[in-house]
């Protein structure tokens, strides 16, 4: 295998795989990034058996077919190093030999036969959602996704389709979001999408792509990029009992005002009080060591004042991917979740308790 290829292109590449690589065990495989040239282009595949990530590139130049690995790592280390020039990478029986003009590298291989395949998941369904609506749709339910829950379904997010609608839904127990696409065509099922994969999703695709799925398995891809994952085996918990089915009180809030006091009152301590008067709202910092209060005067439709006690972090991830000038909040009462809705969007919140 030999080929030439600029700088600039090789690097992306490999950065790019660096998150789907073996980390823990260098002399595994799946440490290595594969590379085969055939057909005037260049294969690039990087997996660690749970999601995988085959990018394809036309501009090389001088090639010889042929296919080896690399550990990924390295190999990029490398090529930040060279200029910004063509790189010229050769493997013979046991190395690949990386060389830009009188600089000479060479990295082990292993044999690219014993690769594991992730082109492997042919017979998967076409999702019939446009990539645009599904990667905005994920981008809003990606901070309430939990971290190392020992529920593993948790550390996901569930793609519950309907007849009528598509629900992106996530939780980490102290709040739930969901936001939702009309469902034309789609036959209904479920899906957990590891919260890796839906982070990498995000990063790799900007525009049209096609999505492709089972139970098991999860495939995003366009001309160039094919990106690849396991799905979640397991049961998501029944979100839609979470979601009130009533609100006592419900109003439209400026964003914009409510970003800009949650911030003034957070800035020590991320634990707020709000309290909602008919004619103003009180936001106070809960930090027993400091005074951190601001109003702001607005007239609500709500007889008696009220008060939600609540990490600021849920609220403000909510803001801060809400398209609308203005949301809604509703609520019950002050010890029972409350509701932030935007735009097909929602975010359903535990308030803390505090003693009376």
């Amino acid at each position: 295998m030999k080929f030439v290829i600029t700088k600039n292109i090789l690097e992306n590449v490999i950065a790019s795989m660096q998150p789907f690589l073996e980390k823990k065990d260098s002399s595994a495989i799946t440490s290595h990034v594969y590379l085969e040239t055939k057909d005037n282009k260049l294969i690039v595949k990087a997996t660690d058996y749970e999601i995988g990530l085959e990018t394809t590139i036309e501009n090389i130049s001088d090639i010889e077919d042929g296919k080896t690995t690399v550990n990924g790592n390295n190999l990029l280390g490398i090529i930040k190093r060279l200029k910004n020039e063509n790189i010229t990478l050769e493997a013979d029986s046991n190395n690949l030999i990386i060389k830009q003009n009188k600089s000479v590298f060479k990295l082990p291989t292993y044999d690219a036969n014993e690769y594991p395949n992730i082109n492997k998941y042919e017979n998967l369904k076409e999702l019939s959602i446009s990539t645009i609506n599904f990667i905005n749709s994920i981008k809003k339910i990606t901070p309430s996704i939990d971290n190392n829950n020992p529920k593993f379904e948790l550390n996901g997010a569930l793609l519950d389709i309907k007849s009528q609608k598509i629900n992106f839904v996530s939780t980490d127990t102290r709040r739930l979001a969901l936001s939702y696409l009309e469902n034309i065509s789609n036959d209904e099922m479920q899906l957990i999408i590891p919260k890796k994969a839906i982070i990498e999703i995000q990063k790799l695709f900007l525009d049209n792509a096609k999505i492709y799925c089972d139970q098991t398995n999860l495939i995003v891809s366009n001309n160039n990029t094919k990106f690849f994952t396991k799905l979640i085996n397991g049961k998501f918990p029944d979100y839609e009992r979470i979601i009130p089915s009533t609100l006592k009180y419900s109003f439209p809030l400026p964003k914009n005002i409510l970003v800009e006091s949650i911030k003034l009152v957070t800035s020590l301590f991320s634990n707020i009080k709000i309290t909602f008067n008919p004619k103003y709202i009180i936001f106070e910092s809960l930090d027993e060591d400091s005074v951190a209060t601001t109003q702001i005067d607005i007239d609500i439709n709500i007889p008696n004042e009220f008060y939600l006690a609540v990490n600021a972090k849920y609220l403000l991830d909510f803001l801060s991917t809400s398209n609308s000038e203005k949301i809604k909040i509703g609520f019950n009462e002050s010890n029972l979740p409350f509701y932030l809705e935007d735009d097909k969007f929602y975010t359903v919140v535990m308030p803390i308790v505090l003693e009376k």
